[in-house]
């Protein structure tokens, strides 16, 4: 297996596109499928797909192709998916609460344990049968139950108050939702999303695809 700091994190966002790509496959039945096959199926190249996963060992056989459940579980692996990883959220506002009720996360072993909140009008509310923390608690809460995870959706001012408390605790990793690029130590992981980035992409696709269409 290469190893991790040698490859993109281009690479890597391609990884969960791969796996639940494979998991349609696996529902359907399929137990083998070539490089392009699934070049046809995802939209990537058949050589861009194998130089992907040459990144992290060798799969499949030349002739055969990739077996699909196997494939699946070692992406899954890769991406560290073969453990439960618990996650608490701060910030019980709209998008909190909408984080908190996707049960996808649930399903696929990232269980949302507790919320955190500073607004005492929205502490102790139950969503989705989690209860709404206060603010004041996390650091203890992360400490005692081994969080793994740490998700923030506050104002943008709160949110490096925010990733400080969770690093300190002992998260290892954040999920910023905040508009705003955060800073933590090197021993925790961090992945900044924001979404008004992926608006103004897709803007920028709708207005070329216009020209185009003139």
């Amino acid at each position: 297996m290469a190893k991790d700091a040698k490859i993109s994190n281009v690479v890597i966002k391609r990884l969960p596109r791969y796996r639940r790509y494979l998991q349609e496959l696996q529902k359907k039945g399929v137990e083998k499928i070539s490089s392009n096959e699934f070049s046809s199926l995802i939209g990537y190249t058949a050589s861009q797909i194998r130089q992907d996963l040459n990144n992290f060992g060798r799969f499949g056989q030349q002739g055969y192709g990739y077996n699909v459940d196997e494939l699946y579980y070692e992406i899954s692996s890769i991406l560290g998916l073969n453990q439960k990883h618990k996650m608490i959220i701060v910030g019980a506002g709209n998008l909190g609460q909408a984080i908190c009720n996707y049960t996808e996360y649930y399903k696929s072993g990232f269980p949302v344990e507790a919320i955190f909140e500073i607004n005492p009008k929205l502490i102790g509310m139950t969503i989705s049968n989690i209860m709404v923390l206060d603010y004041e608690e996390m650091v203890e809460y992360v400490e005692k139950n081994d969080i793994d995870i740490g998700i923030i959706c506050t104002t943008m001012d709160a949110a490096q108050e925010v990733a400080d408390r969770l690093s300190f605790a002992g998260v290892k990793g954040i999920w910023n939702f905040a508009p705003v690029d955060i800073e933590v130590p090197g021993k925790v992981a961090l992945e900044n999303v924001h979404l008004s980035d992926s608006l103004h992409s897709l803007a920028y696709h709708m207005s070329k695809k216009k020209k185009e269409n003139k």
